[in-house]
């Protein structure tokens, strides 16, 4: 049963989601964020798909938990490109491009093979169970990818606050969901961990990206000396 909270966040995600959007396409920064883009636009189409689904056939329908695995596939593999896409833009002063869209290409092969196996094995038992334990996996890889990125921050000494904000953004989404699907493994029955922080974290990246786009420009850059001692620390 969905109460006024439920439809609060929905919302909410939903107008940050367009409003990213909207936001690099009136900014002409459509195609340099292009995976970040993308992946907002994606999410706020799952958005609408949800409450049609739930709206339609009801939360713990078979129609609605077959939109939401392939749906969240779907994201998981996007925000992986968006990952990389950071990727792109942390190395791009070292002429590393080629390598990240080659790494791009070989992490979408490579995951949509791996959602397709798995699809195919439990298409006759798909279970709440099954999409949590899959979600896990995907996001505890995102997870590793993310670190490995705020590893390639600190060591290159990045500079751009847009980036750095935008990495950090990640990693907190990332972290904050696999701390979820951990808490929901230990106390399966909390319904805290279960339908209320789901989707709170949901709205964090939306909201997190939504305001580093609007207020922090392109140009700004942090005090190397300032980084530095971040590094230290």
């Amino acid at each position: 049963m969905l109460g006024p909270l439920d439809y609060f966040v929905w919302i909410l995600g939903l107008a940050l989601e367009v409003f990213v959007v909207v936001f690099s396409v009136t900014r002409r920064q459509f195609l340099r964020y292009l995976p970040l883009n993308l992946y907002m636009l994606a999410d706020a189409m799952f958005t609408v798909g949800s409450f049609y689904f739930v709206m339609h056939y009801g939360l713990q329908s078979l129609a609605y938990r077959y939109f939401y695995y392939y749906g969240d596939s779907l994201l998981t593999i996007l925000l992986y490109f968006c990952v990389l896409g950071l990727y792109q833009h942390v190395f791009e002063e070292m002429e590393a491009s080629k390598y990240v869209r080659a790494a791009s290409l070989m992490l979408l092969v490579g995951t949509a093979l791996v959602s397709f196996v798995i699809v195919r094995q439990s298409q006759d038992h798909l279970t709440g169970r099954f999409v949590v334990e899959l979600s896990q996996n995907l996001y505890f890889v995102g997870l590793v990818l993310i670190y490995i990125l705020w590893g390639a921050v600190m060591k290159l000494r990045e500079t751009r606050m847009r980036v750095i904000q935008l990495v950090l953004a990640l990693g907190i989404y990332f972290s904050a969901y696999s701390a979820t699907y951990a808490l929901r493994n230990l106390f399966p029955g909390l319904v805290l961990v279960r339908t209320i922080l789901p989707p709170l974290v949901g709205t964090w990246l939306p909201l997190a990206w939504a305001y580093t786009l609007w207020r922090v420009p392109e140009e700004t850059r942090l005090a190397t000396a300032q980084l530095a001692a971040s590094h230290a620390r």
